[in-house]
């Protein structure tokens, strides 16, 4: 019984500890989060700005034709090699975020039948490509926990080199984004070439006189986009580090009650431990006065 005793004691202990080390983490993905929320508010009107400039150009002249757009015609079918910048986690710990990354990457690349380079973010991505023998092009590692626009702007000076020198016909951009604020969604977006119809005008916007460009709008989209293209992977970094941590307080919370529970039930299998122990005790110290009266009568 005592054996038992101090058995259920230790792992009591062990839970407790463990309990303790979920429940740091839990409070650090939360300030984590916290920051680069303040950090992404921060930055966002830039790039809505450069939005809203894109679109001013596309207000002036319709048909302006730019090697990162398709042309004003429609979308003709573009062949050629696809790329994919894929963003992971560089750590696990976070419940299916990294798993359903993955997946999802499988899925695009099964669309575009296997013509596909992959770029990819975060070590735990790395990884994964490096046991499957997936061929990777370029990886950026240490990213995905410290996003900032320096990185963001490397990534997109790389993207882009490939773009222009006609090694990838479209580049696409795997990541996770708080959709609705609470539940995270694997989404795949495009970036390069742009639709038009990202930067239209609604049809109730307030009209303005035409801009001239100087020295062409060509040359001004050219300008633009590449510092476009660097916030929107910025803001994806930023979207997919907040899922992250979001993603890992779900999964520490849950652990930290799942180890509640585990102490819940070895302190009621204690009790009983310690109980049945108290009644042996108590049954062989009765037992042993029984006796000893027993003995006293017979002399």
């Amino acid at each position: 019984m005592i054996s038992g005793v101090k058995d259920i004691r230790g792992r009591m202990a062990s839970v407790r500890d463990t309990q303790k080390i979920t429940g740091a983490m839990y409070l650090i993905a939360s300030a984590k989060l916290r920051k680069a929320r303040e950090e992404l508010a921060h930055t966002r009107p830039y790039f809505a700005a450069l939005q809203a400039e894109i679109k001013r150009i596309f207000r002036t002249d319709a048909r302006v034709e730019n090697r990162y757009f398709y042309p004003p015609a429609g979308e003709p079918r573009l062949e050629g090699t696809v790329g994919c910048l894929v963003v992971t986690a560089d750590k696990g710990l976070a419940g299916a975020y990294n798993q359903n990354i993955i997946k999802t990457t499988k899925e695009l690349e099964q669309k575009f039948g296997g013509d596909v380079q992959f770029f990819v973010v975060g070590e735990y991505g790395r990884q994964y490509c490096l046991r499957h023998d997936v061929p990777v092009i370029r990886s950026f590692l240490y990213t995905a926990q410290n996003p900032t626009m320096q990185r963001a702007r490397e990534i997109a000076t790389v993207l882009l080199e490939a773009y222009d020198t006609g090694r990838l016909k479209k580049i696409f951009i795997v990541y996770t984004d708080l959709a609705n604020g609470l539940e995270a969604q694997v989404r795949v977006a495009r970036l390069l070439p742009f639709h038009r119809a990202d930067f239209s005008t609604p049809s109730d916007e307030k009209k303005h006189a035409p801009f001239e460009f100087i020295p062409s709008v060509g040359e001004v989209l050219d300008n633009i986009i590449p510092s476009y293209l660097a916030g929107y992977i910025y803001s994806a970094l930023v979207d997919s580090f907040c899922c992250e941590q979001n993603a890992r307080m779900t999964a520490m919370d849950a652990a930290n009650r799942n180890a509640q529970k585990i102490l819940d039930e070895l302190q009621l299998r204690f009790n009983h431990v310690r109980q049945g122990a108290i009644t042996q005790e108590i049954t062989e110290i009765s037992a042993g006065a029984q006796a000893q009266r027993g003995k006293e009568d017979i002399i």
